[in-house]
């Protein structure tokens, strides 16, 4: 029997291999994260990145290519719900104690960092694309990489201009990061909570975003990641992201169905814990290689004398940012709350960093009982920064245009 196919319906040659070139990015930046000192530094992100971007600067890999669309179209969208498997709200209330009000003063916190920040350096150099760089920041200072992805998607941000921005914030970041840790004690961080007994051990090591690492509960069967457990995590995926689509069509065009799929994912994360619990390990590791391609796409798009020009005035963007967070998590966390110092600083990673930079600082501070409440409360930011940075739009702009 013959086989006919509609030549205009498959993708071109030349699109199929800019997408095996990306995948060959993606594993470069995983791998040399785990496997040297140089890629662990650096995280997978932005090695991936500098990989893409240098040799599409060199002529290796085009500026544009329809390869980079699908990326953005199909795999982001999907990634938002499958990291968000895991954010359970009535267990976060439960579990985390007294670092979810930690946890919430450190994203009111940079809120406060990012106006002003803008205000003091305005990143007018940038144009029309300085305001959606600061709130794509924000949403990575309160959640993490998938935030910033979200965002920088949904407001159509110029690819050179996403390498030049994480590329700047994540030598910020490490920074920030040694300075947690220098000011963090040992083995002082216990907590007033009601599942003090809770205990996890982190196989981890302390980076930006700390994409490829493991997380062990043992308190919780441990979840093999099985050909079952990923087509399940796709096609739930799939699902939530179709009908966040339906339900934003029907209730607010203008917006980015991001938004709806996020709060969508965690409601159904909330009303059905065991369904997504055990698609947890399958999902998070399919969001990180669709997230890793997203970050190749867009080393890839990028142009590298536009991230050298543009490096100084967003690592000062990023400093600002940074600090005002902090002076105002200390003042209103402990001047104001009285919070514990050691849960202040645990809280503050969990928003600069993500769950896992946050979770594995509290095992190599040796606080036990505030590893899984680190995780969970970072979970949190993955499911609200999306849609609290996007809100911040109107006054960014406002702000930018001064």
């Amino acid at each position: 029997m013959a086989v006919f196919v509609d030549e205009r319906r498959c993708l071109p040659i030349d699109t199929l291999h800019h997408q095996k070139q990306l995948h060959h990015y993606t594993w470069c930046g995983i791998a040399m994260e785990q496997k040297t000192t140089f890629g662990k530094a650096l995280s997978a992100p932005l090695v991936t990145m500098l990989i893409s971007l240098c040799l599409a600067n060199v002529g290796v890999m085009p500026f544009t290519s329809p390869a980079y669309g699908l990326i953005n179209r199909i795999l982001v969208p999907l990634a938002v719900p499958l990291f968000l498997f895991d954010s359970d709200i009535k267990r976060v209330v439960r579990d985390a104690g007294s670092l979810l009000m930690a946890f919430l003063v450190g994203a009111v916190s940079t809120v406060v960092g990012t106006l002003g920040a803008l205000a003091l350096v305005p990143l007018k150099s940038l144009g029309d694309q300085g305001w959606k760089v600061a709130s794509a920041l924000t949403a990575r200072h309160i959640g993490g990489a998938i935030n910033f992805v979200a965002v920088a998607d949904t407001l159509s941000l110029d690819g050179g201009i996403v390498s030049a921005a994480i590329a700047a914030d994540n030598v910020v970041v490490a920074l920030y990061f040694a300075f947690l840790f220098y000011l963090a004690t040992v083995g002082e961080g216990t907590r007033d909570n009601l599942n003090n007994e809770s205990k996890a051990n982190v196989s981890s090591t302390i980076s930006d975003n700390a994409l490829s690492e493991e997380i062990v509960i043992p308190d919780e069967k441990p979840l093999p990641i099985t050909t079952s457990s990923i087509a399940y995590s796709l096609a739930t995926a799939s699902c939530l992201v179709t009908v966040g689509g339906w339900l934003t069509s029907a209730i607010c065009p203008t917006l980015s169905s991001m938004v709806i799929t996020s709060l969508l994912t965690v409601a159904s994360a909330t009303a059905f814990p065991s369904w997504f619990q055990s698609l947890r390990s399958s999902g998070t590791a399919i969001g990180i290689l669709f997230l890793q391609l997203f970050f190749a796409a867009s080393g890839a798009a990028g142009s590298l004398v536009l991230v050298l020009r543009q490096a100084p005035s967003l690592i000062a963007f990023s400093v600002l940012q940074l600090a005002i967070h902090f002076a105002v998590l200390m003042g209103l966390g402990r001047g104001v709350l009285r919070l514990k110092l050691n849960e202040l600083y645990l809280a503050s990673n969990a928003n600069v960093g993500g769950p896992t930079t946050a979770a594995a600082m509290a095992q190599a501070k040796e606080w036990p009982t505030l590893v899984l409440p680190a995780l969970l409360v970072g979970v949190l930011g993955y499911g609200t920064a999306t849609a609290a940075s996007l809100s911040l739009g109107p006054l960014l702009i406002q702000l930018a245009a001064r």
